[in-house]
């Protein structure tokens, strides 16, 4: 996520929300950690309305408008963005695996005691299926190629800080290149902008936040230099980068004891996948679009 901006004239505000590496470039809820099927049932579709098709045909499930909608609100929630086409359908997915966890525990009896209580049931269904997940045979050159495949994950990336004079008013080019020369000769004091600086964000970070062309210039900026006019993706913007941190390719050897953990994590977590899958195809799953008619079979 981008960081949150305050409006032009207010205090300095230093970001360092993304001062830590992540070792990951996706979101973690779609990344199917041990529990991901229950959290994300429970977070995401509470709604009685949305299964009613339980009710009409136990083997078919249907995934409606009202699904899709819930997903975006809550995305842009978390996010503050609407989700993309492989995020929804991944959002859909889930949704689609918490259902049929529903109703494979509702089969196995395993609501006794838990009527009406969705997520309890989702969750025994889950560690029944749990039981025949195994944990991987795991060698070193194993190991090693899954890290070799999973490098973006590991590397550490090029780090920026850099500060943003906010122009109060008009912000056209125009505009920003003649504050720009008013910051360069030092009459700063009487601009009535507001200042933001950020510490150590990540060059994915700088591109999803302001776009590649902005991130490929500061990245050839000198550090230090003097205040700019930068195009970004929402117009333009005076900048000046202060300091780089260049990227680091990740080590093996230093990393052995997570790369052990993560690997371990991602192929019993495409078990549990699988096996969930599998029981899906007892199902009927039934995609409508927000269009009147419109439905995919799948």
């Amino acid at each position: 996520m981008s960081a949150t901006f305050p409006e032009p004239g207010t205090a300095l505000v230093v970001d360092r929300s993304s001062g830590t590496a992540p070792r990951r470039s996706l979101p973690a809820w779609l990344r199917e950690p041990l529990l991901h099927f229950v959290l994300l049932g429970a977070a995401l579709f509470a709604l009685d309305h949305a299964l009613v098709s339980r009710q009409d045909d136990p083997r078919t499930i249907v995934v409606g408008a009202e699904v899709d909608a819930e997903a975006r609100r809550l995305f842009a929630a978390a996010s503050g963005r609407a989700p993309n086409a492989d995020e929804l359908k991944a959002l859909r997915e889930r949704w689609v695996d918490n259902e049929v966890l529903y109703r494979y525990g509702l089969t196995m009896q395993v609501d006794r005691g838990d009527a009406a209580i969705r997520e309890r049931v989702i969750f025994k269904a889950l560690s029944v299926v749990d039981a025949g997940v195994k944990p991987p045979a795991i060698d070193e050159q194993v190991l090693r190629a899954w890290f070799d495949g999973h490098r973006a994950q590991y590397d550490e990336p090029a780090r920026y800080d850099f500060q943003e004079a906010v122009l109060a008013g008009e912000a056209s080019e125009a505009a920003v290149r003649a504050f720009v020369e008013t910051l360069n000769k030092g009459a700063s004091d009487d601009t009535g902008a507001g200042l933001r600086v950020f510490k150590g964000r990540p060059h994915a970070n700088i591109e999803q936040s302001y776009g590649a062309e902005f991130a490929k210039a500061l990245e050839a900026a000198p550090p230090g230099g003097e205040w700019r006019a930068y195009a970004t993706r929402d117009g333009w913007r005076a900048m000046r980068l202060d300091a780089s941190v260049p990227a680091r390719p990740a080590v093996f050897e230093s990393l052995h004891g997570v790369l052990l953990q993560d690997y371990t994590d991602a192929k019993m977590s495409a078990q549990r996948s699988a096996a969930v899958r599998a029981l899906a195809k007892q199902y009927t799953v039934k995609y409508e679009s927000d269009a009147p008619g419109a439905a995919a079979k799948k």
